[in-house]
């Protein structure tokens, strides 16, 4: 399993930066590699919604169905794979040092597949998920802070 943990200060409040994140009209545009992130069912956030994603990882495309398990508003969404790629994210929402910002921590974790597949993605992965993380902090920043 390879896991990522990455905190983020966020010039906004926390209800914002949550709003933006739980949105997930919002995901393909700051989550890198992700072209697809669409609800299954008529529940299209919060706890028990699902989703289908389609991710990009090198030169492999990636499906996953994903649940939310966790649901707390402005301060917690846990989205975890129940189908395709073993992929779960953790997003957490707390107030910052300063008045009006958020610290947003993002944890991923990934479980691979086994043979040759899993090698191959094993060693793209850990590039992958340092670029995706500067993807999203950026995106998130440019989204909340404007």
């Amino acid at each position: 399993m390879t896991e990522v943990n990455h905190a983020m200060v966020i010039k906004a409040p926390r209800e914002t930066v949550f709003a933006y994140i739980d949105n997930y009209e919002n995901v393909p545009d700051y989550m890198f590699g992700v072209s697809r992130f669409a609800p299954t069912t008529d529940v299209d956030h919060g706890l028990g919604s699902v989703f289908e994603t389609v991710i990009k990882v090198g030169p492999k495309e990636l499906k996953s169905t994903v649940k939310c398990v966790e649901w707390v508003e402005n301060e917690k969404i846990r989205l975890e794979s129940v189908s395709g790629m073993g992929a779960n994210t953790s997003w957490l929402f707390a107030d910052g040092d300063e008045a009006g910002t958020t610290v947003l921590t993002a944890e991923f974790d990934f479980k691979l597949p086994g043979g040759i597949t899993g090698k191959v993605l094993g060693g793209i992965i850990g590039p992958f998920t340092d670029q995706a993380v500067r993807y999203t902090e950026s995106k998130t920043r440019a989204a909340c802070e404007g």
